[in-house]
């Protein structure tokens, strides 16, 4: 690990300047200690804002639900308005990790983390995310985990956040407050797909700290849930996973929001799939027909062309699932 300061902040203020004069933000850790650790990240200057007040759950004038940023992941898992309002956020957190990280880990911190590509956390393998302009040593390398939607020729890794995906689905907005005010950027344009600058993972402006999430207020009734498949069920990162969320009155589907993980570069909203449900009655041939629709775009590599198939059957299961006709 290489040499760094250390500063501990007590108010926005503070942060915000440490920021600006290039200060990390770190609260849990969960993340960045290891990046550290294994010498993928070498921060010169860290700036721990674990004592901000921004970790508090409300539930705002519409209905709609606001996450701070420094709510842990356990805590917003087993919050009541959470569970009442939106199931799929909980469900996500609780597949994210083991009880340890959830307890430690903010969601702030969670929708920042970065990919687990073995690549890019190997600091002898060609990796554009970690030094651009070296290659991708996943295009030609074992791919089984990469992504098969959102990629370019600079980079195939996967975000690895189940929450996002449920952010991502219910079109939630991230708050930030930088040095030049507040301002609010939806979620789907805060995760940045990789492009040429796969380096280039959020939409931060220098200096900028994330305050919290805001999930909208959306139709009720909804049900929501989020299905998670991976090699192993214990703690382990998904292959494909579906966040789905129904609004059906009147024995029809009046909205949805579907969003896939473990095949995106970034969370991957599925605008296709909630076209085909929107307007129709619940059936299973309606769940199949569309599901169909979900790995349109796709573009596989040679050990995960598996993960098309397998993204149509998870989203299909899902929608079964949240639908209520199986």
């Amino acid at each position: 690990m290489h040499p760094f300061t250390y500063t501990r902040v007590s108010d926005t203020r503070e942060a915000l300047n440490a920021g600006r004069g290039g200060g990390r933000y770190i609260a849990g850790g969960t993340t960045l200690v290891d990046l550290m650790r294994e010498t993928v990240e070498r921060p010169e200057a860290l700036v721990d804002i674990s004592g901000l007040p921004l970790d508090e759950i409300t539930v705002t004038e519409r209905g709609g639900l606001r996450i701070g940023a420094l709510v842990t992941m356990s805590e917003a898992a087993a919050h009541r308005k959470v569970r009442t309002l939106f199931p799929v956020v909980s469900e996500a957190l609780e597949l994210s990790a083991s009880a340890q990280l959830r307890n430690m880990a903010t969601i702030g911190g969670n929708i920042m983390q970065r990919t687990r590509c073995t690549y890019f956390r190997d600091v002898t393998a060609d990796c554009n995310k970690r030094e651009p302009g070296s290659g991708c040593a996943a295009l030609e390398g074992v791919n089984r985990t990469h992504a098969i939607l959102g990629t370019s020729d600079a980079c195939v890794a996967t975000h690895p956040s189940d929450v996002a995906v449920a952010f991502t689905a219910l079109e939630a907005q991230v708050r930030l407050l930088g040095p030049d005010g507040e301002r609010q950027v939806p979620f789907a344009d805060f995760l940045l797909r990789p492009g040429s600058t796969p380096n280039r993972e959020q939409a931060l402006r220098k200096g900028e700290l994330i305050t919290a999430v805001e999930i909208p207020a959306v139709p009720r009734p909804l049900k929501s849930g989020y299905l998670k498949v991976r090699d192993r069920q214990s703690y382990e990162f998904a292959l494909t996973s579906a966040a789905v969320a129904l609004h059906v009155r009147g024995g029809v589907i009046r909205e949805a929001r579907v969003a896939a993980g473990g095949v995106g570069t970034v969370p991957w909203k599925l605008p296709a799939v909630e076209q085909r449900l929107v307007g129709e009655r619940p059936s299973d041939a309606l769940w199949t027909a569309a599901a169909v629709k979900a790995a349109e775009g796709a573009r596989p590599l040679q050990h995960n062309r598996f993960k098309v198939e397998l993204l149509k059957r998870t989203v299909e299961r899902q929608l079964r699932i949240v639908g209520g006709i199986k």
